[in-house]
Formats: structure tokens, C-alpha cells, sequence
């Protein structure tokens, strides 16, 4: 995942900042150093954009699901019907269905399986889409409110609920 490694890179790039510069903690309370972290999954998940997103991509990807779901409903009437005929049925004809099932049921996997893999392929796009403009907004609270530093809260160990500003990277992002 991408975005993982983005926020790791964040959060190591801040730590070799804080460690490098010979940062006093004594001195750092003096200055008042404003730290400030933010629920990445959280926000993937409940901002405007991110549900917008899903909602488009549920869309796009609602008539192929369909279709499947016909191509899986015939599979299974043609499975009903060599199960239910199958001592009345000529040989040949049984063996035609039986083709025709198998055959089906190959295009029913390669269906599905392209259709996961370009569902992945946009939930990427839309992910990424989404991280630059969390980004953004969160670049934007942290000169607005002058941060110091703001890290990503899924790889912190505690961290005080004052500090969070998920709520507030989501308020920003519902106009967007």
C-alpha cells in the first residue's frame, strides 16, 4: 500500500528531524513546539471525497457487477437442469450442457477476476486522489494553526485526544 509507506516516510523524516537537530526537550517546552496527529485511515474512510469516491466507483463498477450475477444465475439453472434431467438426457446433449456449464463457469472467474483487479486499480487512483487533497488540508490547518509537526496516529503508541485533528482535516475536507 502506498499510502502507508508515504505516512511511514512522514513520520521517519520528523523523527531524524527531531533527533539531527539537536533538539532539547527543555528548551522545545520553552519554545512551545505544537505537535499534531491525524487518523489516516479515519479520514480514507469518512471524509466527503472519500465517500464520494466510493460511491462513484460502487457505480461504475455496478453493471459488470451485474452481469455476473446473470452469467452465475444461468450457470446455476444449467446446473439445476443437468442435475435434475440427467438420467432423462441424451448422452450428447448432457455432454453439450455439461461443456457449455464449464465453459460458463470460466468466464464467470475471468470475469471476476478482471473485475477485482481494475476495482483495485481505481480504488488506487481514488486513494491517491484522496491523500493529495488530505494532504493539502492538512498542510493548510498546520500553517494556518502554526503546527510544528504533524504525524500519523496509526503508528504512534499514545498520543493525548488533544492533539488529534482528524476531525478537523474531515470538516475541511467535506467542501472539497
Amino acid at each position: 500500500m502506498k499510502h502507508d509507506a508515504l505516512w511511514r516516510g512522514t513520520l521517519t523524516a520528523a523523527a531524524c528531524i527531531i533527533f539531527t537537530s539537536g533538539w532539547d526537550p527543555g528548551n522545545a517546552l520553552a519554545d512551545d513546539i505544537k505537535i499534531g496527529v491525524v487518523d489516516t485511515e479515519r479520514i480514507l474512510a469518512e471524509s466527503a471525497p472519500a465517500v464520494r469516491a466510493l460511491k462513484k466507483i460502487e457505480k461504475e463498477f455496478l453493471p459488470r457487477d451485474q452481469e455476473i450475477k446473470k452469467m452465475a444465475l444461468q450457470a446455476k439453472a444449467l446446473q439445476d437442469l443437468l442435475e435434475k434431467e440427467n438420467q432423462s438426457m441424451p448422452e450428447a446433449e448432457r455432454r453439450d450442457k455439461e461443456r457449455e456449464l464449464a465453459t460458463l463457469n470460466r468466464e464467470i472467474q475471468r470475469a471476476q477476476r478482471q473485475m477485482r483487479e481494475d476495482l483495485s486499480l481505481r480504488q488506487n487512483d481514488e486513494v491517491a486522489t484522496l491523500q493529495l487533497t488530505a494532504t493539502d488540508a492538512i498542510q493548510v490547518i498546520a500553517e494556518t494553526e502554526k503546527y510544528d509537526l504533524i504525524l500519523p496516529l496509526r503508528d504512534l503508541v499514545y498520543r493525548s485526544p488533544r492533539i488529534d485533528i482528524t476531525e478537523k482535516v474531515i470538516r475541511a475536507l467535506a467542501d472539497k
